[in-house]
C-alpha cells in the first residue's frame, strides 16, 4: 500500500522514489514488523499468561527443557500479524510472489493454530496428530506447487539457481513441483519438530527465515 503510495507521489516529488527501492522496502518492511512486534508484544504476552496459554513442553526431551513449561505459547500469532501488516504496507502487491508468501505463512500458521487449540483449548497434549500435521502441511505445499508451476510464464521461473556459482543452475521442468514440495514441506517441519522439543520457536524461525 505504501509502495504504491510512494510510486505514485514520486510522479510529483521525486524523493519518494526511495521508498519504492526493494532495498529501502526490506528496511522499512523489517522495521515495521519488528516495531509492531514490540509495541504489541508485551500485551500479548501478559494477555496469554491471564488466560494461561502455557507451553506444553514434551516429557521425552531433554529435562533442561522442562523449566520451559508455562511459558506463553501461540506467539507465532503475533509473528504472523506483524509480518502480514508489513508485507501489506511494503511490498508490491502486484507481484504474484508477494500473495504466494503470505498464502503459505498463513497457511502453515494456520496448522499451528490448530495445533495450539488442541493442547491448550482441548487439552489434548499430543495436539495434532502427525499424521494430520503432515497432510495439512502437504495440502498447503502441493497447492502452492502447483500455483507456482502452473503460473509460471517463462523458464527462469522453474530454475534451480546455486548460491555462490553465477554460471550453475538447473532447468528443472516438472521436477519443480516434488523439488518445491520438499522444501516447503521439509523446512516446516524442522521447524515444528524443533519447537516441539524446545518449546520455543524463535530461533528456528529466525534460521529458516
Amino acid at each position: 500500500m505504501l509502495y504504491a503510495l510512494a510510486d505514485w507521489l514520486s510522479n510529483w516529488f521525486s524523493p519518494f522514489n526511495a521508498f519504492t527501492y526493494l532495498t529501502s522496502r526490506v528496511i522499512f518492511g523489517a522495521l515495521t514488523a519488528l516495531l509492531l512486534s514490540i509495541g504489541f508484544g508485551g500485551r500479548m504476552i501478559a494477555l496469554l499468561r491471564r488466560l494461561q496459554m502455557g507451553q506444553y513442553v514434551r516429557d521425552d526431551g531433554p529435562q533442561t527443557h522442562l523449566k520451559k513449561a508455562g511459558t506463553p505459547t501461540m506467539g507465532g500469532a503475533l509473528i504472523i500479524l506483524s509480518v502480514c501488516i508489513a508485507m501489506l504496507l511494503w511490498a508490491d502487491l502486484r507481484v504474484k510472489y508477494t500473495w504466494i508468501a503470505l498464502f503459505v505463512m498463513l497457511g502453515f500458521g494456520v496448522v499451528g493454530w490448530i495445533d495450539d487449540y488442541r493442547k491448550l483449548i482441548l487439552k489434548d497434549p499430543q495436539g495434532l496428530r502427525a499424521k494430520h500435521k503432515y497432510a495439512l502441511l502437504s495440502l498447503v505445499s502441493l497447492f502452492t506447487c502447483i500455483w507456482l508451476y502452473a503460473s509460471a510464464v517463462s523458464p527462469v521461473e522453474t530454475t534451480l539457481y546455486v548460491p555462490f556459482f553465477k554460471n550453475l543452475s538447473w532447468q528443472m521442468g516438472w521436477l519443480f513441483l516434488p523439488f518445491v514440495y520438499f522444501v516447503l514441506t521439509g523446512a516446516s517441519n524442522a521447524v515444528n519438530l524443533t519447537d516441539g522439543l524446545d518449546g520455543l520457536a524463535i530461533m528456528p524461525v529466525v534460521l529458516v527465515a
